[in-house]
């Protein structure tokens, strides 16, 4: 059974760092590719960054480049989203989900998604 769940969401003060995890069960990461994705209710969910699932290749959205960071641990089999220099539009559900092979920022190309974590941040 594949299941995803996020944590490391909360408040954070804008310029602070968070790091959110995607603990994954029921597949391996080296076969599929996992996404994060962000939505703020009344707008749609918005991909903002992929690893892919053979090369770990990475992929983001131009507003949290440079910023943001997602790696995983293979052997923990858990995607990681480093969260730097965050800003109030930053403030958003986060969620991780598991996608084909390839990378996608669109949340079309997944098809099993977390529950998602609460980020919010202000000062």
């Amino acid at each position: 059974q594949v299941q995803l769940v996020e944590s490391g969401g909360g408040l954070v003060q804008p310029g602070g760092s968070l790091r959110l995890s995607c603990a994954a069960s029921g597949f391996t990461l080296d076969d599929y590719a996992i996404g994060w994705f962000r939505q703020v209710s009344g707008k749609e969910r918005e991909g903002i960054s992929c690893v892919s699932s053979s090369d770990g290749t990475t992929y983001y959205r131009d507003s949290v480049k440079g910023r943001f960071t997602i790696s995983r641990d293979i052997a923990k089999n858990t995607v990681y989203l480093q969260m730097n220099s965050l800003k109030p539009e930053d403030t958003s559900v986060y969620y991780c989900a598991k996608g084909s092979k390839r990378c996608s920022l669109s949340r079309h190309y997944f098809g099993s998604w977390g529950q998602g974590t609460q980020v919010t941040v202000s000062s």
